[in-house]
């Protein structure tokens, strides 16, 4: 059983923790980034997440180090699941080239800053991702409610019709994670729907992407870079576009309202 927190203190994720008893379970293993907390003292492993202290209440670093780790997980479980040594060498290397990759997309801060001015005066927002960019998507919008109090939502694109397509108008930003691979011609026909509907669209995109800016379409070109770390580089961007929302609106980034770091109470 694999739990992750960045506190390792938070109720439901100890109440999972403590009700596991089935005997078909190895063992209970911890992703966190607290090494003496409650988690790690009652799991069997842990695996430390080593993003450092981390004091707002929307985690950033913590969530892009649990990516990390997860995809050392990934390396280390399938070397016991006949994951091909030249499989594994490519996920290491790729994960070799995240610092450099990211220090690069840090440098696109100040146009993403532009960007985030004008979704001062929105109420909704919609993030959209496919396959393993839609959870980039959910954290996207997750932190644009949590710190700027803008509702928005994070939506798989290929969804669009069965729902969120209904609320898409010229007030309504859309923002588009859309990375160089196989699924790039697809998100590109469901961008087409939402601009065919008046929305203004962010599309964060590869360098290589035949998607360009162009009247009410807003393109930024991040590094070019292997899928298996994709997800991890594209979250830089949209917790950029949160934060500087939220400054932008004057609110709290560190400690936003109503919410709390740690949830200790179920």
């Amino acid at each position: 059983m694999v739990t992750l927190s960045q506190s390792g203190e938070t109720a439901d994720t100890l109440a999972a923790l403590r009700s596991a008893d089935d005997s078909n379970y190895l063992a209970k293993l911890a992703l966190c980034n607290v090494p003496n907390s409650t988690l790690v003292r009652e799991s069997d492993l842990s695996l430390m997440l080593e993003a450092g202290a981390e004091f707002c209440v929307a985690s950033t670093k913590a969530f892009t180090n649990q990516l990390v780790d997860l995809l050392l997980l990934v390396v280390a479980l399938g070397q016991y699941h006949r994951l091909s040594d030249p499989d594994q060498q490519e996920i290491v290397a790729a994960l070799s080239t995240l610092p450099e990759t990211i220090r690069r997309t840090l440098e696109l801060d100040y146009k993403i800053q532009l960007i985030a001015e004008r979704f001062v005066d929105k109420h909704h927002a919609l993030f959209l991702g496919r396959g393993s960019h839609y959870p980039i998507a959910l954290e996207g919008a997750l932190k644009l409610k949590e710190i700027s109090y803008i509702h928005a939502e994070g939506y798989p694109a290929g969804e669009l019709k069965h729902g969120p397509l209904a609320l898409v108008d010229e007030g309504m930003p859309v923002v588009a994670v859309a990375p160089g691979d196989e699924l790039i011609g697809k998100l590109m026909s469901n961008l087409e729907e939402v601009r065919a509907r008046g929305a203004e669209l962010v599309v964060f995109a590869d360098e290589h992407s035949p998607i360009d800016s162009r009247p009410g379409v807003t393109v930024l070109k991040l590094p070019s870079c292997s899928m298996f770390v994709s997800p991890i580089v594209y979250t830089i961007p949209v917790q950029l576009l949160s934060y500087h929302v939220a400054v932008f609106k004057g609110t709290d980034v560190d400690q936003p309202r109503n919410l709390a770091k740690s949830v200790t109470v179920e």
